[in-house]
């Protein structure tokens, strides 16, 4: 699932000013800094028009580019980001984005984190065994022979750009980032979201991604 209409994107934006605006009364200083973060399959060219929304709006923008092959590896990746910030930053995840927020969280820049469709994990729980609580309607994920996940091209943009033009979609089938399928069973650690402020959007149909929690 991405974050792909104009509906989705202005919702988007608007939770997280309204996560802004939360944790500015909080916070002695106003919070400036958004950090986004994707998901599996993707690269972090998703969040442009989210990117846009918010830049107009006066906010600095990072979007990490992590690589999906570990969750270490990809928790590096972005704790790199959250150190060339200038001061408090809210963090944002989609989909397993969620995950990695969860403990990248944790940083002392990240004064709030935002969930989009996201895996909010608790301590020792795996991406895998949130996914069975809610389980999608994909058969579409295939695996490669050292252990790397893709969505098969032919059921991509029904499956996870059903809101895509039909060329775009189809691009990005072909153009997939292959995540590590350890990622799926890596045991969450201590998760920011339980001393941080936190705000969740949650989808209404998904075929890939388990994101309907609470």
């Amino acid at each position: 699932m991405k974050l792909t209409t104009a509906r989705s994107f202005s919702a988007a934006a608007s939770l997280f000013l309204m996560a802004l605006g939360a944790t500015c009364q909080a916070q002695a200083a106003p919070v400036h800094n958004i950090v986004l973060v994707h998901g599996a399959f993707v690269t972090g060219a998703g969040w442009e028009p989210v990117y846009d929304i918010l830049v107009k709006d006066g906010y600095h923008v990072s979007v990490a580019q992590h690589p999906l092959t570990s969750v270490d590896d990809d928790v590096a990746a972005v704790k790199r980001v959250l150190a060339m910030q200038d001061g408090p930053t809210i963090l944002v995840g989609h989909s397993y984005g969620g995950a990695i927020i969860t403990a990248a969280g944790n940083d002392s820049h990240v004064v709030g984190l935002v969930y989009i469709a996201a895996h909010a994990l608790d301590e020792g729980e795996t991406e895998a065994a949130n996914g069975k609580r809610f389980p999608n309607a994909t058969k579409a994920v295939k695996k490669t022979d050292d252990g790397y996940l893709y969505l098969d091209p032919a059921f991509y943009p029904a499956d996870f750009a059903a809101d895509l033009p039909e060329k775009q979609a189809e691009f990005e089938a072909h153009a997939q980032a292959l995540t590590a399928a350890a990622v799926f069973t890596t045991p969450a650690t201590q998760p920011a979201w339980k001393t941080k402020p936190s705000w969740y959007a949650v989808v209404r149909r998904c075929e890939v991604g388990s994101h309907h929690q609470p």
